[in-house]
């Protein structure tokens, strides 16, 4: 089994549509920490399991420095976000999504 995984940073806004009162349906941002993993039995034709830069054309080039609200079809709270992510990419297994130092969502495709 191929393994590979990509990190990028993100900086984007958003906004909870919650069931209680919560400062987080404000409008606020984070520098998000996103780590894609992905997994392969066979490398692609191009010797890959995945191009990294498409990981990157997928979620930075389409995230970054915008409204997640705006661009998401979904609240965007970072534990739809990572299993968007995995849903999005047919090799990714698992994302981690961390919205601060100590907040961390993770999602694996099990």
């Amino acid at each position: 089994m191929y393994y590979i995984k990509k990190r990028m940073e993100v900086s984007a806004s958003h906004s909870l549509k919650l069931s209680y009162e919560s400062k987080c349906t404000n409008l606020h941002g984070h520098n998000w920490i996103i780590t894609v993993y992905c997994k392969s039995a066979e490398l692609n034709a191009d010797g890959m399991v995945c191009d990294f830069s498409h990981i990157k054309e997928l979620l930075k080039d389409r995230l970054d420095h915008r409204n997640l609200n705006e661009v998401l079809p979904f609240n965007p709270t970072a534990e739809n976000i990572a299993r968007w992510i995995v849903d999005s990419i047919g090799e990714c297994y698992r994302a981690d999504v961390q919205e601060s130092e100590n907040n961390v969502a993770t999602y694996i495709d099990e």
